[in-house]
């Protein structure tokens, strides 16, 4: 049975993250910072490195969504670096995170304040996603603030730094967020579109 990382997963499980991953066959292991929310592992993505269950080239993929933003842009290189220490040498990783590039051109147009899209928890602002949606950050919730951004081209290079080698990247207009399938070595192109299909379609 194939084994995948849900990193940084909050509340969410695997039906919440991509429809391969939701198959049954996938086991699950979700890490989360924070107890509350029920996590296998406790562990931030900085923090990886000594945590439990977490060894190395343990899993076969990997999944992490919204998370690099919360982090300083250095500790977001070294999160991905983490993630793809605990991948096997022919493992992956989907991440996802929010589209810098798309949601400035709104806030260029003076658009700061106007609900950009409609999440499960309510209108997204550009300030939302610039810096944490903001009724979360009201509850008290401060983990949501947002310390870094990417473009698709930051997205990519920043995994190619952590050491993944072949990387596919798309953007998602309807949430102003980018996608990438992250392998950790060189695959062929035909491989990649495999990956692809299976999680996105």
């Amino acid at each position: 049975m194939p084994k995948f990382l849900h990193a940084a997963c909050g509340g969410d499980d695997k039906t919440r993250t991509t429809r391969e991953f939701a198959k049954e066959e996938w086991q699950e292991t979700r890490m989360d910072a924070y107890g509350e929310a029920n996590p296998d592992v406790v562990s931030s993505l900085p923090d990886m490195l000594g945590a439990s269950g977490l060894q190395t080239a343990s899993f076969d993929a990997a999944f992490t969504s919204h998370s690099l933003e919360r982090l300083y842009a250095h500790q977001a290189v070294a999160a991905l670096e983490n993630l793809a220490r605990v991948l096997k040498d022919d493992g992956y990783l989907v991440v996802a995170c929010s589209d810098l590039q798309a949601i400035c051109a709104l806030v260029a147009e003076d658009k700061l304040l106007e609900p950009a899209y409609q999440s499960p928890a309510g209108p997204v602002t550009p300030l939302d996603v610039l810096y944490g949606f903001r009724p979360a950050l009201a509850a008290g919730h401060e983990n949501h603030a947002c310390k870094c951004g990417f473009t698709s081209h930051a997205l990519m290079g920043s995994l190619r730094q952590a050491g993944f080698k072949s990387l596919w990247i798309t953007k998602n207009p309807s949430s102003f967020s980018l996608v990438c399938i992250a392998c950790k070595q060189e695959v062929p192109e035909e491989h990649l579109r495999e990956l692809i299909a299976k999680h996105f379609g």
